[in-house]
Formats: structure tokens, C-alpha cells, sequence
């Protein structure tokens, strides 16, 4: 194979690969959106402090 058909077989492997990329990640969007919530529901409960639970601002009426 010559040096051009072997670059243009790299630029279109390439291309589908990013092409199969982006729609696995769209595909996957909903998944990914649950995934960050759920992460972040954890990590507040986890480094929470312990007086959250108190309603402070009835404390002071």
C-alpha cells in the first residue's frame, strides 16, 4: 500500500473511532446524568457535618 492510501486508512479509522465515541456518550447521557447525581447525593451524605440536622433557624425565634 502506498504512504497516502495507509494515511487515509489511519484519518478514517480515526474518524470512526470518534464517531463511535460520540455515540456511545450520547447514547449513554441519561446513564451518565444518574451516575453524577447519585455520586454527588453520596459524597454530601458522606462529608455532611454532624449539626445538619438541626433546623437552625428555629433555634433563634
Amino acid at each position: 500500500m502506498s504512504k497516502t492510501a495507509s494515511m487515509v486508512m489511519k484519518i478514517i479509522g480515526a474518524s470512526l473511532a470518534f464517531a463511535a465515541f460520540i455515540c456511545l456518550l450520547i447514547g449513554g447521557w441519561h446513564d451518565l446524568s444518574v451516575g453524577c447525581c447519585g455520586l454527588k447525593k453520596r459524597l454530601s451524605q458522606k462529608f455532611s457535618s454532624e449539626y445538619d440536622d438541626y433546623a437552625d433557624e428555629e433555634l433563634y425565634d
